[in-house]
């Protein structure tokens, strides 16, 4: 057991921001679906060669998954506390992840198609539930109709000039023995490069992003942004969505600190990985599979103290504007991840530290299906992408499922979970506590996440009231310094705390 530091830092949120983001982000806790995965409906036929829907995800193979599937389980979405929904892909598509685009403006049949969209966005608008959808603008499909006009006609297409083509014709798309005959994703020949400095190209891209925000969607989540390069593509991309919906949402997939796209001309906020890093290898610590990240774009691994964990905190806390702080889409995993149980090693107590600190952390948190019952999955991609479990709860951690819904509530009752500063009061090796304040409500948290036990002295004096413990139940007690909080091994609770 080692004494508590009290921690000289800053308290963020005490002035407000600058940056206009939407307001209702920080109330939301998003829900993310992979849609051929999550559920599947029976009003909707499918072709004969899809597969069953309990065994293991392939590749290339479809579940069947849909959106009116999406619709017959919002009840079980908003009993779980969900208040917002992020669909990857859900464009005609010929793969099951749907980012190989062939129609922006078209659903994919296989989800119901557009009929289906427009029944989901009614029964989510029904239940006061947002939608954003996933963008993908860097890059189409071979799929992707002005690109197969190129392969068929090659020099001769009225496309060409929409991609960055190699001038070698006849066009390679299929020979991945040679390269593409075209700039392409990753050098993959199924996604080539859309060429954004054309005109006409971009102005067919901000059609579709006007489109859907018509349609209703609160907001898009934006693939790889940082490889369009284009000056001003993003910039015009904002103030056209604004113009329909001035509370639309836009949130980039930009996996490190990136102040340039946060400063209000571009998006709102990213997918926050920086907060994903710190907490996996704060609560995993060595339980860290290191191989399952080892070609993410994110470092959960080495393991992390207490100590260096206040740090990063603070650092990342302090890099962005208050309001991009309180728009953050924060997660503990995603479908670019191996889900957060198995990256550490299948311990369910580390799934349950991290949502304690995923949930009482300024931003919109954000749950990728099937996580809140334990859902497993490594890496390949596909593995992290299984079906959720719905004709056999024997699968379903229930426990962790009612932690989940209890964080939940938790940060739907106190909105200084919501809405208030923040700020880190003691650390040791081993534990790490913050209080997030909001007028005279202070909610306060403190973890360990070490084998051992170990006392963090508060440094003011609180009566404290536990709302929800991870684990053994702390013991508080008073001394001349504050309260002590003594924290058993792996443990953590939420406190609601009065001032003396």
């Amino acid at each position: 057991m080692t004494e508590s530091t009290r921690i000289e830092r800053p308290i963020f949120g005490t002035e407000a921001g600058q940056v206009d983001t939407p307001q209702w982000v920080a109330d939301t806790v998003f829900y993310q679906i992979v849609p051929d995965r999550f559920a599947k409906s029976d009003m909707l036929i499918k072709p004969n060669a899809i597969e069953p829907w309990d065994t293991d995800p392939t590749t290339y193979g479809y579940k069947g998954g849909d959106l009116l599937g999406i619709v017959e389980r919002l009840d079980y979405l908003v009993d779980l506390g969900v208040s917002g929904i992020y669909l990857n892909p859900i464009f005609q598509s010929a793969s099951n992840h749907r980012y190989h685009t062939h129609d922006y403006f078209k659903v994919d049949p296989l989800l119901g198609g557009d009929e289906a969209f427009e029944a989901l966005m009614a029964a989510c608008k029904g239940r006061g539930m947002r939608v954003v959808l996933d963008g993908v603008f860097n890059h189409a499909s071979r799929g992707f109709f002005y690109f197969n006009d190129v392969l068929e006609n090659g020099a001769a297409s009225p496309w060409i000039d929409w991609f960055h083509m190699k001038d070698d014709y006849p066009v390679n798309a299929y020979d991945h023995h040679e390269p593409p005959g075209y700039e392409a994703w990753w050098g993959l020949h199924a996604l080539p490069k859309l060429n954004t400095d054309n005109p006409q190209m971009r102005e067919y891209l901000m059609q579709v992003g006007e489109y859907w925000v018509r349609k209703g969607i609160d907001g898009w989540r934006l693939d790889v942004p940082d490889e369009i390069t284009t000056p001003g593509f993003w910039e015009e991309f904002r103030q056209r969505v604004r113009a329909i919906n001035p509370e639309a949402y836009i949130v980039g997939e930009i996996w490190e600190v990136n102040t340039e796209y946060l400063a209000g001309q571009r998006f709102d906020a990213v997918m926050n990985y920086v907060f994903t890093e710190a907490v996996l290898a704060f609560t995993g610590r060595d339980r860290i599979v290191r191989k399952l990240q080892e070609d993410r774009a994110y470092n959960p691994w080495p393991p992390i103290d207490g100590v260096e964990y206040a740090r990063k905190i603070d650092l990342l806390l302090g890099v962005y504007d208050w309001n991009v702080q309180k728009a953050q889409m924060n997660l503990l995993d995603s479908h670019d991840t191996a889900r957060a149980l198995t990256l550490a090693s299948g311990n369910v107590r580390t799934l349950e530290l991290a949502a304690l600190l995923l949930f009482t952390f300024p931003g919109a948190p954000t749950v990728y299906y099937g996580d809140e019952i334990g859902l497993d999955g490594g890496l390949p991609d596909n593995w992290a992408r299984k079906t959720f479990p719905w004709d056999d709860e024997s699968q379903w951690n229930s426990a962790l499922r009612e932690h989940f819904q209890a964080l939940i509530k938790l940060r739907q009752d106190l909105p200084s979970l919501r809405h208030g500063t923040y700020q880190g009061i003691a650390v040791t090796p081993e534990s790490y506590a913050f209080i997030r304040r909001l007028e005279d409500e202070v909610s306060l948290v403190a973890l360990n996440t070490s084998g051992y036990p170990d006392r963090l002295v508060v440094p003011q004096e609180y009566l404290l009231d536990l709302q929800i413990a991870a684990g053994d139940l702390p013991e508080v007690e008073a001394t001349e310094d504050g309260m002590a909080v003594s924290l058993p091994a792996r443990s953590g609770g939420l406190w609601v705390a009065t001032s003396v």
